[in-house]
């Protein structure tokens, strides 16, 4: 059964936003919508996380636990998806990473 899909990017290359559009509507840059198999919402993001480069790309689709959605992500991004007793939480990770020795 298709079910709606959301996939949203930054910085992807341009092949990648051709293979995506073939699939789904893009309604403003970077964000890709579409009603999508479960075969083909899997290829499609074996395609984003192979080819992502220096991008950053995050899949939602509808799935049966509590949050009624999984969430996906590839690429370095600042905001970490987290298993917490069965929910998705989003970590928000430092931009620098601080060293504790080197604090008085």
């Amino acid at each position: 059964m298709a079910t709606m899909t959301v996939i949203a990017t930054t910085a992807i290359p341009d092949h990648l936003r051709g293979a995506l559009t073939r699939w789904m509507a893009e309604p403003m840059p970077g964000l890709y919508v579409g009603t999508l198999s479960a075969r083909v919402r899997t290829e499609l993001w074996a395609a984003v996380t192979a080819s992502i480069q220096d991008g950053a790309a995050v899949l939602l689709h509808p799935d049966a636990n509590e949050q009624g959605f999984s969430l996906h992500t590839a690429g370095e991004r600042r905001r970490t998806p987290i298993d917490f007793d069965g929910l998705t939480l989003i970590a928000l990770n430092p931009t620098e990473h601080d060293d504790p020795s080197t604090n008085s």
